[in-house]
């Protein structure tokens, strides 16, 4: 089945009030040229570099998700012109997004990652911190940076049972919250997160295949 085929099927058996990104990092500009050519507009990447040369190549009506995470000095390179970065972990980076977001007289949104999964290298606040945050003064004050939901990666596992309760914890949470967005659910387990609750969902591999084409980071790793 073509890229296409397979993006608009998933895209039709998706509820009409959930979000589709078609998480295209790794895949050359052509798969993503065919994803568009469906009517199709929003894109993940989680690399900088990445997006900032398909950003570059591609049309300019492409809405950018930088789902991976995002390294401090590296938040000046996509300012500019990313649509929602979901992946945010720390206040510090925060205060770095609204620095640049100023400079480009811009309002980010922005999702605040929770850290649900088991794995230790998976990022993200505690619900805790993540409540204290959003009552805090200090986020209010950064003036250029629009938080609009949440986002979680849950366990690389086949356990049905152990998703499900790591989607229903993160949605619990985002209950007690006034966001509109809560992202979750990836290729192997979007279908789940819909059921718990999720208004987005991050698939990639269901769509362009498991066929990878890195782009080597040069210039970015340097500053």
């Amino acid at each position: 089945m073509s890229i296409s085929n397979r993006l608009t099927t998933i895209a039709s058996i998706i509820p009409l009030n959930v979000r589709l990104v078609a998480v295209s990092k790794t895949k050359p500009i052509e798969y993503i040229l065919e994803a568009y050519s469906t009517g199709h507009r929003a894109f993940g990447e989680n690399k900088v570099q990445e997006m900032v040369e398909k950003h570059a190549a591609l049309p300019k009506d492409i809405e950018w998700h930088l789902i991976g995470h995002l390294q401090k000095n590296k938040v000046k390179y996509i300012a500019s012109f990313v649509s929602l970065i979901h992946g945010v972990d720390s206040f510090s980076t925060l205060k770095e997004i609204n620095k640049q977001a100023i400079k480009h007289k811009r309002i980010i949104p922005c999702l605040l990652q929770i850290k649900i999964a088991q794995e230790t290298n998976k990022f993200g606040f505690s619900f805790e911190d993540a409540s204290e945050l959003i009552d805090s003064k200090r986020l209010k004050e950064l003036t250029n940076v629009d938080i609009v939901g949440l986002m979680g990666m849950a366990t690389f596992t086949e356990n049905q049972q152990q998703l499900q309760k790591e989607f229903s914890s993160l949605k619990s949470f985002f209950d007690t919250t006034k966001f509109d967005v809560l992202s979750m659910g990836m290729s192997g387990d979007y279908s789940l997160a819909i059921q718990e609750g999720s208004t987005m969902v991050r698939v990639g591999t269901a769509i362009f295949g498991s066929r990878n084409t890195p782009i080597k980071e040069t210039f970015l790793n340097k500053t």
